[in-house]
């Protein structure tokens, strides 16, 4: 029992009284404190927070049962027990209702009263205990709320689909996953979501992302260290591996971990244990791993870039997430989700979106995938007015036309040999969305006349 739970506050008004109890409850390795008036012993109630009240009804500045409720009311953690000399079965059942843990007349026996506090003792622990477990399950079923309410807009759209039905066939067991798909597709939306259905949910998942780390930090990030293991480690830090106990590890971008130490990491995942840098002390490895990777995965093997005995100890799932552009059903939700999120934060109505504004959004091509899409949508939900998302609203390269998007978005794709006719329409569709469809200014970009542009515009059938 912690030294918090032994604290014992006595209000009575007898002195003799207070002087026995004080010393009968010391003798016993309790913390009991002294009141001769109710509002003294308020005092020390606010002050102290005692475990066990032992409280007379007859109180020279208040009634005993007042007193009861205001206790009950300030601390209702806190066990009562009645000691009044004024013994009658009224009293004993008006203070079991008002809260009290239970009645007991004077003179009583030491041991009964002892054996009363030990009970009272008992029940708040059990109290604390239950309030405790119910402020978890709280902190998960948010958690799993969040998870699912992150991932539940893009269920429309086949592909995501299956994923959600193969997250919920295999969050239950301890399988590794590696989840693979362009950058801001939602692989750690994705992650969250396996780790809230897992039986491992009730400890919060550990992130550690390697590209965001220097390579020689990742070890001692993952791995921890002891104090003085290098220059600079002027304290013990334990690591995420310690931190990830009976939790989810999460990897992002894996591919970024340095060869040596996916090696090591690979020895850790085989045996299940690690030591931390300058420690000779092995210590029990128990965690779940999820990793996640924006690299191709045959690209990141032949280039070395994850090690081929890494990524089939990882593969146990491998979950692939499409980029947005290849789920544009997904979109709608999407957007939905987004500007009932942010009208939220700000504290404003959940803007409409007018059917143009909406049109541009369908139409995007969204490189950036559902991270694009959702800045975007907080971008148009501040400087939405009057309740209206309007195309003005949009930033700017979402409001282009398709066919600038077209060519924005192949710039940098075709290598080989083009004719002069496409090199040139290329070239007026890449200065036009350079300057978000102004004419005039894309003209003095290719360094021609307005007019000349018109008509080149015509011929190659450029429609803005």
């Amino acid at each position: 029992m912690s030294a918090d739970n032994r604290r014992i506050l006595i209000i009575d008004d007898e002195r003799p009284i207070l002087l026995t109890l004080e010393a009968l409850l010391g003798r016993h390795g309790y913390q009991p404190a002294t009141a001769a008036t109710a509002s003294y012993g308020l005092k020390i109630l606010k002050a102290n927070a005692p475990a066990v009240v032992l409280l007379d009804l007859q109180l020279p500045d208040a009634q005993g049962l007042e007193m009861l409720d205001q206790i009950k009311r300030e601390n209702p953690d806190t066990q009562v027990i009645i000691l009044t000399a004024h013994d009658s079965l009224n009293n004993a059942i008006e203070s079991m209702k008002r809260g009290a843990y239970h009645f007991i007349s004077k003179p009583y026996a030491a041991e009964e009263l002892l054996s009363l506090i030990e009970k009272a003792l008992e029940k708040q622990s059990l109290l604390r205990e239950t309030e405790q477990l119910r402020q978890k399950t709280q902190q998960l079923e948010k958690r799993l709320e969040i998870a699912e309410t992150q991932l539940a807009p893009v269920f429309k759209s086949k592909s995501m689909q299956e994923i959600h039905g193969l997250i919920n066939a295999m969050a239950p067991s301890e399988a590794n996953v590696l989840i693979t798909g362009e950058s801001g597709v939602g692989k750690e939306v994705i992650a969250n979501v396996i780790h809230a259905r897992s039986r491992r949910a009730a400890k919060p998942m550990v992130k550690l992302n390697c590209a965001a780390f220097p390579q020689a930090m990742i070890e001692s990030e993952l791995f921890g260290y002891v104090k003085g293991a290098f220059t600079g480690a002027t304290n013990d830090f334990a690591g995420m591996i310690a931190e990830a106990s009976g939790s989810t590890l999460f990897l992002d971008e894996i591919s970024e971990m340095p060869a040596d130490l996916q090696t090591r990491f690979l020895r850790v995942l085989q045996e299940r244990e690690y030591r931390s840098l300058g420690s000779t002390k092995t210590q029990k490895a128990d965690f779940r791993v999820v990793a996640a990777t924006n690299r191709p995965i045959a690209q990141a093997l032949s280039d070395n870039r994850l090690r081929a005995d890494l990524y089939y100890r990882l593969n146990t799932f491998q979950i692939e997430i499409p980029p947005l552009r290849e789920r544009k059903e997904d979109v709608p939700p999407l957007v939905a989700s987004f500007v009932r999120r942010f009208a939220q934060q700000l504290g404003k109505p959940e803007p409409v979106i007018a059917p143009e504004a909406f049109q541009k959004l369908l139409d995007y091509s969204w490189r950036g995938n559902v991270r694009e899409l959702q800045n975007a949508m907080e971008y148009a939900v501040v400087l939405s007015r009057q309740g209206f998302i309007t195309v003005k609203d949009l930033p700017a390269e979402v409001q282009l036309p398709a066919a600038l998007q077209s060519s924005e978005r192949n710039h940098h794709q075709n290598g080989g040999v083009q004719s002069l006719d496409n090199m040139e329409r290329n070239a007026i569709l890449q200065a036009l969305a350079q300057c978000h469809g102004n004419k005039k200014k894309a003209a003095q970009v290719l360094g021609i006349q307005r007019p000349t542009l018109y008509n080149k515009m015509k011929r190659y059938a450029i429609e803005l």
